[in-house]
């Protein structure tokens, strides 16, 4: 077989990014800050492995995090780990890949360790090499953000800064959600597989991820830029991101010790006006816990049924300060399963979408 130029895999990348959502946008916001090299956060970089014959592959440079003595890049496992195929040590790029004509770029890190797909985050750190990038945590179009995570909520106002779509906001769709991810093994080849979550964040939104923002750090939008999630996962019409409080957990067991994001320091005192909003618009905490159980009974049952891809729990359109349960369906089947309307007195509802991908 002919071994493909560099400029010929650049642009088929570009194409295989398509796919997986950047046809809706291959630029971020006013303009490329996102896809050249930018010493902030929340910008284009990738493992300079991450590339096959026919393609290269890049995700977002979502934050820093630290030990109190090292400082380390957080991304995805299939952004720095390559799908648990990646060693200790391999060079990330940024810009990625994909924004270099597949091509190394400025080695800003190393490759340290990524939790394996199947252990409920999607979640990956690379150790900062010294004066590539800002040490303050700087996220492009952000700021620095706060050290101090909060817990996702229905109705939580956030943002988040993506190697393309670059600065986008929303609020949070749906918590304590079970979901299907779709992944591929190689970058544009190899063999689709599926990994279950449970306890993530869905955002229901057409404009606020795409392709290669996966890795993005999701934060409260208000002044504080509190972590709220690590997005890695979607479809054009949802966002999925592990919880920032997990991914902290799971990082500091890994690494023997506390991990905490770089940040200014800045709390949520008691009302961030996010915060105050997700509250005073969205559903009861008390109203959430017993749709959660509810959700919990019958979890089992509801993804067990046909192009069911995830359950969660959102708002009622009816009362949002009233939880409900919603079911995720894959419109891609062209199957329409039989839901219940309510389930001990929750009421379901269906959002159709197509599958959930890791991009």
């Amino acid at each position: 077989m002919k071994t493909l130029t560099s400029r010929t895999k650049f642009y088929l990348g570009l194409i295989a990014l398509s796919l997986f959502g950047v046809g809706q946008s291959l630029f971020a916001d006013g303009g490329a800050n996102h896809m050249v090299r930018n010493q902030h956060f929340g910008v284009s970089g990738s493992n300079v492995n991450d590339i096959t014959r026919a393609f290269c592959c890049g995700g977002t440079l979502g934050s820093l995090v630290t030990d109190g003595s090292t400082k380390y890049i957080v991304s995805n496992n299939h952004v720095f780990g390559r799908s648990d195929q990646a060693a200790p040590g391999e060079d990330i790029s940024q810009p990625g890949l994909i924004d270099n004509g597949c091509s190394p770029a400025t080695i800003v890190a190393d490759f340290t360790l990524a939790f394996p797909l199947g252990s409920n985050v999607d979640a990956a750190i690379a150790e900062l090499r010294t004066g590539t990038m800002d040490g303050t945590g700087f996220i492009e179009d952000v700021g620095v953000p706060s050290s101090a995570v909060v817990a996702p909520t229905v109705g939580l106002a956030v943002a988040k800064s993506g190697r393309t779509t670059g600065f986008t906001t929303a609020t949070v769709g749906s918590v304590n959600a079970s979901v299907n991810v779709q992944y591929q093994k190689n970058c544009g080849s190899g063999k689709k597989f599926v990994i279950s979550y449970t306890n993530q964040v869905v955002i229901n939104s057409s404009t606020f991820s795409a392709g290669g923002d996966s890795g993005s750090l999701i934060v409260t939008n208000d002044t504080n830029h509190n972590p709220v999630a690590l997005l890695y996962a979607g479809s054009s019409s949802t966002t999925i991101a592990n919880p920032a409080s997990e991914v902290l957990s799971k990082l500091g067991t890994a690494l023997g010790g506390s991990i905490s994001f770089v940040g200014s320091g800045r709390k949520p005192h008691g009302q961030s006006n996010a915060l105050h909003s997700a509250q005073a618009h969205g559903p009861s905490q008390e109203s959430v816990e017993f749709a959660t159980l509810s959700m919990k009974e019958r979890e089992k049952d509801l993804l067990s049924r046909p192009s069911v891809i995830g359950v969660g729990v959102t708002a009622s359109d009816s009362n949002p300060s009233e939880a409900s349960i919603v079911v995720y369906v894959d419109t891609t089947t062209g199957v329409v399963p039989q839901l219940p309307r309510r389930i001990n007195g929750v009421r379901v509802k269906a959002v159709f979408t197509e599958p959930f991908v890791a991009y």
